[in-house]
């Protein structure tokens, strides 16, 4: 099957709207990219977007932003792919691990960010490291400030950065002996008002003095986590620790400052979107970077650090 027909084949399988650039089929040259999220609701995506526009900007690409929630795909079309870009980045879910394949196939352009690729789709990915970081910020709550009954608010239930948090969590746990309670187990999803109504839910339904200490799953999460704490007058962190992830530009200017995960999310736009320009311009590109995190350690852990370090 030549490769127009198999696009075709294959823009029909995932409901693609034909685009005056698909009939260019032999170049598919529209000097614009495109970047995939499955929101824009906070500010983590800041960073991110820095990283990827200064390279798109450098090479004089534009660059087309589009949401798409792929668990409704039956009844909405993505809304940027081979029709109306030359390659772009996929940030999460944003696409099924089904049509990745079907994209990977005809050798469209594709780097994955914050997720690794399909085992049948060997997609370039880049994103960072969760699972030992999130293992070592536990085991500083247990092991440093004395805290065993830890309050997990995970991410969104199908987010890859989300599973592997909560399996560097429940390790901690598991490596210092103390039992993995679901009962302790809340979905924020990565989001401050989601966050804000399941802690506040938890605590009027009897959830007060069952926990001395919450991870938020990310830094958006824990400015509803500390507003909910501060709001039922739980002090921070003398009764109750807390600690995020990302490091996001508040953490530092929160009340107590945040002890959180550093992740390098500019980098993460910046370096998915030079291997994007690599396959473009037919560079080998291929496997998975995994960036490197690190803990910084502030107030709302029980640290005396510095406030805005």
């Amino acid at each position: 099957m030549e490769v127009s027909e198999r696009l075709q084949k294959v823009m029909t399988e995932m409901r693609y709207v034909p685009h005056a650039a698909a009939r260019h089929l032999a170049s598919r040259k529209t000097r614009v990219v495109g970047l995939l999220l499955n929101n824009l609701h906070n500010d983590f995506f800041v960073p991110l977007l820095n990283g990827v526009e200064a390279v798109v900007r450098q090479k004089g690409y534009n660059l087309i932003i589009a949401t798409y929630h792929a668990n409704i795909r039956n009844e909405t079309q993505p809304p940027i792919g081979p029709h109306n870009t030359d390659g772009m980045l996929v940030f999460s879910d944003g696409l099924m691990d089904n049509d990745l394949i079907a994209l990977n196939s005809l050798g469209f352009p594709m780097v994955l960010v914050h997720r690794t690729p399909p085992a049948d789709a060997p997609i370039p990915s880049v994103t960072v490291e969760n699972i030992e970081i999130t293992k070592q910020l536990i085991e500083h709550l247990i092991r440093v400030h004395g805290r065993s009954r830890i309050l997990f608010l995970r991410g969104p239930i199908h987010q890859e950065d989300s599973a592997r948090r909560e399996l560097g969590y429940r390790r901690a746990l598991e490596e210092n002996g103390i039992p993995y309670d679901e009962g302790l187990v809340l979905n924020g999803e990565f989001e401050r008002n989601v966050s804000y109504a399941e802690l506040n839910r938890f605590i009027e339904n009897g959830g007060k003095g069952k926990f001395d200490a919450v991870f938020t799953g990310d830094d958006d999460a824990a400015i509803g986590v500390l507003r909910s704490l501060q709001a039922h007058g739980i002090r921070v962190p003398e009764e109750v620790a807390v600690v995020g992830f990302d490091d996001l530009g508040f953490a530092p200017f929160l009340n107590p400052p945040l002890t959180t995960v550093r992740a390098p999310t500019e980098a993460v736009g910046r370096i998915a979107t030079e291997k994007l320009f690599s396959l473009l311009e037919n560079d080998f590109s291929d496997g998975v970077v995994i960036l490197p995190t690190e803990i910084v350690y502030r107030r709302s852990c029980g640290c005396a650090q510095a406030t805005y370090s």
